[in-house]
C-alpha cells in the first residue's frame, strides 16, 4: 500500500499567493539573550529560563513593548557559555540603535532599563554592523528549522559573529525569516545569496526590496505603505517615516516629499498559519495606489 503524500508545509502553501509586505511583527524594542540550550516551544514558558524568571521577564517586556528573543550561534551547542551575549536594540527611525553586553546569569536581564530611549543609553558596546537574526525555532515550526538553519550557517560563514539563530519572530509560513537590527527590517523567503545581499545593503544604509516583509516599528498598513513607496522612490534606510495617525498611511521622506498610500484587503484561501495547525482565513493588505502629496 502506497503511503500518503506528506502534507505541504505552511511555508510552501503561503508562497503560492500570499504577499510578503505587511507581515513583519510589530516591534520597536528588542532584547536578545544568548541561550544555546533547549528553548522549548515558548521561550517564556519556563523550559529555557525557569518559571519565575520567565514570568517576570514576560511581565516587564510586555509592559515595555519589547520582544524577547533567545539567540545562539549557528550550529548546535550543548551547554550555555560562562558569559552570555545580550543584545538590546531600538528600531524606531527617530533613534535606531543596538548595543551588546555580556552577563553571567540570565537573571541580570532584570537589572536592565527597558525604556529604550531614542539615543543609545550606553549600557553596552555600540554595535555598528548590522545584526542578523534568522529564525531557527524548530519547536515552534519545522519550516523555521529546516529552512532557517542553512541560511544562518551561510550568513555566519560570510559575516561571522554578527549572525545569530533566533527564536520565534512571528510568521513561520514566511520561512526562512530574517530580522536586521537595529532597523527592524524583516525578510522572508530569501535564499542564501539573496540574504547575503540584504545584509550587505543594510551595511550600506540601504534597504533591499526583494523578500522585504516590512519594518517592524510600523503596523501592517504602515509596512505595506513604506514598501510601496520604496518601490517607486530611491531612499535609504533612514530616509522614510510613516504617519499612521490618519485613515490612510502617509509616507514621508526626510527631504520633505510625502505620499499617501491607498490600501485594499484581499481575502485569500484559508491555510495553516504553521505546520500542523488548523487552517485559518488569511487577509492580505495590498497597496492600490501611491499618490504624492503637495509640499
Amino acid at each position: 500500500m502506497t503511503a500518503p503524500a506528506p502534507a505541504p508545509t505552511c511555508s510552501a502553501l503561503s508562497a503560492t499567493d500570499e504577499p510578503l509586505p505587511g507581515t513583519a511583527a510589530h516591534v520597536t524594542g528588542w532584547l536578545c539573550l544568548e541561550h544555546p540550550g533547549a528553548w522549548g516551544r515558548d521561550v517564556l514558558g519556563g523550559e529555557a529560563l525557569g518559571p519565575e524568571l520567565s514570568a517576570e521577564l514576560e511581565r516587564r517586556t510586555e509592559a515595555a513593548g519589547v520582544r524577547l528573543l533567545l539567540i545562539r550561534r549557528p550550529g548546535r551547542a550543548t551547554a550555555p557559555p560562562d558569559r552570555r551575549t545580550v543584545l538590546v536594540g531600538r528600531s524606531d527611525p527617530s533613534g535606531a540603535w543596538c548595543e551588546r553586553l555580556e552577563v553571567t546569569d540570565p537573571a541580570a536581564l532584570l537589572d536592565l532599563d527597558l525604556g529604550l530611549p531614542a539615543s543609545a543609553p550606553g549600557i553596552g558596546r555600540p554595535v555598528t554592523d548590522p545584526v542578523t537574526l534568522v529564525c531557527a525555532h524548530g519547536k515552534r515550526d519545522q519550516c523555521c528549522a529546516v529552512l532557517g538553519r542553512p541560511i544562518a550557517a551561510e550568513l555566519a560563514a560570510r559575516f561571522g559573529d554578527s549572525v545569530w539563530e533566533c527564536s520565534h519572530t512571528g510568521g513561520h509560513r514566511f520561512a526562512p525569516s530574517m530580522i536586521l537590527l537595529p532597523t527592524g527590517y524583516t525578510y522572508g523567503r530569501l535564499g542564501a545569496q539573496q540574504s547575503v545581499e540584504a545584509v550587505l545593503a543594510a551595511a550600506r544604509g540601504e534597504v533591499q526590496l526583494e523578500g522585504l516583509r516590512g519594518r517592524s516599528c510600523w503596523d501592517s498598513a504602515g509596512q505595506v505603505a513604506e514598501i510601496a513607496v520604496r518601490e517607486q522612490v530611491s531612499a535609504g534606510a533612514a530616509d522614510l517615516t510613516v504617519d499612521e495617525s490618519g485613515a490612510l498611511p502617509v509616507v514621508r521622506h526626510r527631504d520633505g516629499r510625502a505620499w499617501v498610500v491607498e490600501l485594499s484587503r484581499t481575502e485569500l484561501d484559508p491555510r495553516p498559519p504553521s505546520c500542523g495547525a488548523a487552517s485559518k482565513a488569511v487577509v492580505a493588505l495590498v497597496a492600490e495606489s501611491v499618490r504624492p502629496l503637495a509640499a
